[in-house]
């Protein structure tokens, strides 16, 4: 039985916060992000943000902020930034 694959979509800010990344690091977080949508498990070093229903990808200094659905098996990334910004509501 083959495992679900989940569709990977991203905001529009987080689509302008890869533009801004170098391309040596946005490989990488890419990357990331593509394994994640591979598994049903979240993968990777991932927790669920306290009071919020996103939760976030550690990719060496960077934070990727997404959601989840698992009905629709949709994760939608929100924000891609530097972990000292990745926070600020």
């Amino acid at each position: 039985m083959t495992k679900p694959h989940w569709r990977v979509v991203f905001d529009e800010r987080a689509r302008k916060d890869v533009r801004r990344i170098d391309p040596p690091t946005r490989r990488r977080i890419l990357a990331a992000i593509r394994r994640l949508g591979q598994s049903a498990e979240l993968t990777g070093d991932v927790k669920r943000l306290t009071g919020s229903s996103e939760y976030r990808l550690r990719v060496g200094d960077w934070r990727v902020r997404f959601m989840r659905d698992g009905q629709q098996l949709i994760i939608t990334v929100v924000r891609v930034l530097p972990r000292g910004r990745a926070y600020d509501r």
